[in-house]
């Protein structure tokens, strides 16, 4: 082989290499273009999100403020109430043992001593069905603003 024969072969590989495998130019202004709108776009959300992170985050605290309170309203209405059945049991007492005291018979204090008792279990079982009421809606109202502020957080992510 001669070397124009050579240098023809070179031409043909060339002009089959250049027809058939073509890359495309690269754009440096287009590609940090791109990467300054992608990296706008990413800051703009991130912001976002941290305001709404920022207002939950208060809501939240909020709430717990609220429910804070509600548990000391509860406990305060839960001592009170027990302080009252307290001293109307030791008032009731004290009435029952003078009462007893007074007795002429024995029959006399039994028939007493079982109208008492019939008379605390009642008292008694109104008392616990007062507690009871009052533990169902002091619990409602402790919950309450957790439970507000987790609905609404559900709602906004069904809506996101």
């Amino acid at each position: 082989m001669n070397e124009n024969q050579r240098t023809a072969d070179m031409t043909k590989t060339t002009q089959k290499d250049n027809g058939t495998a073509e890359f495309p130019t690269f754009d440096a202004t287009q590609a940090s273009e791109q990467f300054r709108a992608f990296a706008e776009k990413s800051a703009e959300q991130t912001k976002e999100v941290y305001a709404r992170m920022k207002v939950n985050a208060e809501e939240t605290q909020k709430a717990l403020e609220a429910t804070f309170e509600n548990a000391k309203s509860a406990g305060n209405e839960f001592t009170t109430k027990s302080i009252a059945a307290l001293r109307e049991g030791t008032e009731a007492n004290l009435a029952h043992l003078e009462a007893l005291a007074g007795a002429r018979s024995f029959a006399e204090l039994i028939e007493m001593q079982s109208n008492f008792m019939r008379k605390r279990m009642e008292v008694a079982v109104d008392q616990i069905k007062d507690f009871q009421a009052a533990s169902q809606k002091s619990a409602e109202t402790v919950a309450k603003p957790m439970k507000d502020v987790f609905e609404k957080t559900v709602k906004e992510l069904r809506v996101a």
